[in-house]
């Protein structure tokens, strides 16, 4: 007789916790996006312009230099900050200076934003600036769009496609 109430405790505790655990992992509902929203995420890593331009090495200049190290131009690493911005129906959403990563700044300007929006008809626009040029923007889109609640719309943003993407 106690093997039986052993076996019986130990199914009524493992049914309590299988019970806890199924209860627990639907309730309470969880919603990410709130009604009525729908969700834009900006995502990217690009590497600007360098900082300063390459400079052609003389003949001589490349003589001196070990041979192992022989190359027909000087380039500094350091890059450009990125500048982007994010508007929404006239209204800008996003506005930053990205600056380059790595020690040496040499490495891609990265960003990761997730921004809720109402849905509903929008215009977007997404501007990029990865030159030394102090005013105005290198890549401009415009991208006119129905966004549905609970809908994610992805910026993405890639130099050799012509560049921004909108999925």
């Amino acid at each position: 007789m106690p093997d039986f109430l052993r076996y019986a405790g130990q199914f009524v505790f493992l049914v309590l916790v299988m019970s806890f655990i199924g209860y627990f992992s639907s309730q309470p509902s969880y919603q990410q996006t709130p009604d009525g929203m729908a969700q834009i995420k900006l995502s990217f890593a690009h590497g600007g312009a360098r900082k300063i331009d390459c400079r052609k090495l003389t003949s001589k200049e490349i003589a001196k230099l070990p041979a192992n190290e022989r190359r027909p131009n000087n380039c500094t690493r350091e890059r450009v900050p990125v500048i982007v911005q994010l508007m929404l129906d006239g209204e800008v959403l996003y506005d930053d200076v990205l600056e380059a990563t790595g020690l040496s700044k040499d490495g891609p300007s990265r960003t990761y934003q997730k921004i809720l929006v109402p849905a509903g008809p929008h215009s977007i626009v997404a501007r990029l600036r990865d030159t030394k040029r102090t005013s105005g923007f290198d890549y401009e889109t415009t991208h006119h769009v129905v966004l549905k609640p609970f809908q994610n719309l992805a910026v993405d943003f890639k130099a050799d496609t012509g560049g921004f993407s909108f999925r």
